[in-house]
């Protein structure tokens, strides 16, 4: 297959939020006709990461396999991409709107951020943090990120922070684990500064109306749809071919596989590949009721491949095996529950003082699991019949002994997990009729977190490596200095970035958002933390 055609092409590999954002962006902003730009999606759905459907198994209820908390100050990048989108239900009103309008009657208060092994209702405007905890803090988010290195988080605190209020929000929030990049939690403690007088309370929240699949994706897949852009479904790209000389790098052919068949794009002179590399969600697999998702640990459906291929060709492509090399650090386990009774979801507003969609996540800080779940604003999902309703959660620790049922959330099936969150709500009184009335569908994601790991300089790639004339990167695995991974900014920000350098569009890329250089957040963050 070769792109003959004279108008200059653009292929995407993946269908993720990375790959649609800068297909929005090579459309709107670099003004490529929509007949140009072809995405390239391996599974029969696009989105990645930003799911939320019936599962798959349909009869079993819905799944999100995670979900994505957005925010006002910091995703400057998404709000631009988003004011362009209508959403599916009126035209006249754009997807960014609508999150605007949710969150005016829909506003996230958590009454009930920890619970503690008694069922109670922990202060937890009371951080816990003392004077040594500040100290460390300080001292982390002094040092350059050269000095820091691929240390732990744990190599900088001590033992008192990691059993503080603070720490119990704020990795629960984030999904951080205390053997993660410090790096990182150094970017998120600058990134989300503003969000330390409100950690409690989780009132700097943003939701969409549905699941990010419903609210998000599909309205910007109808947006490229009516612009003429192509989605190819069942088109798996296995290696890039590079040439180069005098310092310039061109990508010149893509490697596929349609449906299992092999075959090749050839990328001519004016062409350009935006190139989607690693995958948080690789080899996600499912349990239900009465079965446990399989760990899967060799890689199996190919989201690192392409990624492992093209790392091999240069130095600057970044350094695969920093992220997917070690499963037992990256992994976590989350469910979601399909309610077709209301008895659960009218004890939780009772006991939490939050109506569905207004307390964000609620935290059992002494479960053995570390175990959340969010109650979120009903219907979640696209077609949801009105007696039916959903919960999602997660877990951090999930290979302890559950403090319930006595065995591994690794190792137990979805109703063994259900009786496990009866237990820690204190709703045994309830826990048969919850369980004839609920089905549970888990989800294993041996990477989840893969983006936190522990990193050296270069095992991130740039989104456009130097002397790259027709080539990106995209996704959570890239570089983009002092934003952070595991957020839909980041993908959106490097999709931003890569066609704006690619195109030469005389734009200007929102800035990231700084909290520190607003007097007002900076002196209120301080007093939270430090004061």
């Amino acid at each position: 297959m070769t792109s003959a055609d004279s108008q200059p092409q653009a292929y995407l590999v993946g269908g993720g939020i990375a790959s649609l954002a800068a297909a929005v962006f090579l459309v709107r902003d670099a003004k490529l006709p929509g007949s140009s730009v072809h995405i390239l999606e391996e599974s029969r759905i696009a989105g990645g990461a930003l799911d939320g459907a019936p599962a798959p198994v349909p009869e079993r209820g819905y799944v999100s396999r995670g979900g994505r908390m957005l925010e006002d100050e910091a995703y400057v990048c998404l709000w631009d991409l988003l004011e362009s989108i209508p959403t599916l239900t009126d035209p006249e009103t754009t997807v960014r709107e609508e999150i605007v309008a949710f969150n005016k009657v829909w506003h996230t208060n958590a009454q009930a951020r920890l619970i503690d092994r008694d069922h109670t209702v922990l202060d937890a405007a009371d951080l816990g943090l003392n004077a040594h905890d500040r100290a460390e803090m300080t001292r982390l988010l002094a040092l350059p990120e050269r000095v820091i290195g691929t240390r732990r988080i744990e190599d900088f605190f001590s033992e008192h922070f990691f059993r503080t209020n603070f720490w119990a929000m704020w990795r629960s929030t984030f999904a951080f684990q205390n053997w993660h990049s410090a790096i990182e939690l150094k970017r998120y403690f600058l990134r989300f500064i503003q969000e330390f007088p409100r950690i409690h309370t989780l009132s700097g929240v943003r939701r969409t109306r549905l699941n990010q699949y419903d609210s998000i994706v599909r309205p910007v897949q109808r947006w490229l749809a009516e612009q003429g852009v192509r989605t190819d479904y069942g088109v798996k790209v296995t290696d890039v071919d590079f040439a180069g000389n005098d310092g310039e790098r061109r990508a010149t052919r893509l490697h596929v596989e349609r449906d299992g068949t092999p075959g090749t794009i050839e990328l001519g002179d004016d062409d350009h590949a935006f190139i989607t590399i690693g995958s948080m969600t690789a080899d996600a697999s499912y349990g239900y009721d009465d079965s446990v998702p399989e760990l899967i640990r060799d890689k199996r459906d190919g989201g690192w491949s392409l990624w492992e291929n093209i790392a091999r060709k240069a130095p600057d492509f970044g350094r695969p095996g920093a992220f997917n090399g070690n499963v037992e650090e990256t992994k976590w386990e989350s469910f979601t529950l399909t309610m077709r009774s209301p008895l659960l979801l009218h004890r939780i507003t009772e006991f939490s003082g939050n109506a569905p969609g207004t307390g964000a996540l609620m935290t059992f800080a002494d479960s053995s699991w570390l175990l959340s779940i969010v109650v979120p604003h009903q219907p979640h999902f696209d077609g949801q019949p009105d007696d039916v309703f959903t919960l999602w959660g997660y877990s951090l620790l999930g290979d302890n002994d559950g403090d319930y049922i006595g065995k591994p959330m690794s190792q137990a099936t979805g109703q063994e997990i259900l009786t496990e969150l009866i237990g820690h709500l204190g709703f045994q009184d309830d826990l048969a009729e919850i369980r004839r009335t609920t089905q549970v569908v888990t989800v294993m994601m041996p990477y989840i977190t893969s983006q936190f790991e522990r990193r050296a300089i270069g095992d991130r790639p740039l989104v456009v490596p130097a002397g790259s004339a027709n080539f990106a990167f995209l996704g959570q695995y890239t570089e983009v200095p002092e934003d952070v991974v595991f957020t839909v900014e980041y993908s959106v920000r490097g999709a931003m970035h890569a066609v704006y350098e690619l195109f030469g569009v005389d734009r200007e890329i929102p800035g990231i958002y700084h909290g520190l250089s607003d007097p007002k957040v900076a002196f209120d963050a301080l007093r939270t933390a430090f004061g």
